[in-house]
């Protein structure tokens, strides 16, 4: 899997959210592009310690699911969201977007940072499996919207 804190990834991922518009096609899923934008603002707001989302440490959740957020095999379509970042409220597209970008920035600010917090749900992760986490939901919803 592709690591966010690897430039090139990095700039993929960004030409991608450029080419996403709040018209591009849902491909599967309930979430808007607005929605789906905010949602993926989650993750980023939660390595970066902004919010934690209310996430309580879940030894069941971690031993079966921990592995696959940064694993190479590639989610399935319509996999179930947590309920804390559910979007269902509309949101503001390009709002959404200069958030998402703004964060991603932060992000990428911090690539060369070798610890990093401990997730609230999920523990401990290493810098690597940060990355590629982030790349993967990145890349998970920019196909859900074709992009």
């Amino acid at each position: 899997m592709k690591s966010l804190f690897d430039q090139e990834a990095y700039t993929e991922i960004r030409t991608r959210l450029n080419a996403l518009s709040e018209d591009s096609e849902r491909q599967w899923g309930k979430m808007t592009t607005g929605q789906m934008l905010r949602h993926c603002q989650a993750p980023l707001n939660i390595i970066l310690e902004k919010e934690d989302y209310g996430f309580k440490p879940n030894w069941l959740i971690n031993l079966l699911f921990k592995k696959s957020m940064y694993s190479d095999k590639l989610w399935k379509k319509g996999l179930p969201t947590a309920k804390p970042l559910k979007q269902t409220e509309p949101r503001v597209f390009t709002q959404e977007k200069e958030a998402l970008e703004a964060l991603l920035d932060e992000f990428d600010s911090k690539r060369d940072r070798e610890e990093w917090p401990i997730h609230p749900s999920f523990g401990k992760f290493t810098k690597e499996q940060y990355g590629k986490m982030q790349y993967k939901h990145l890349d998970h919803h920019l196909r859900q919207f074709g992009v």
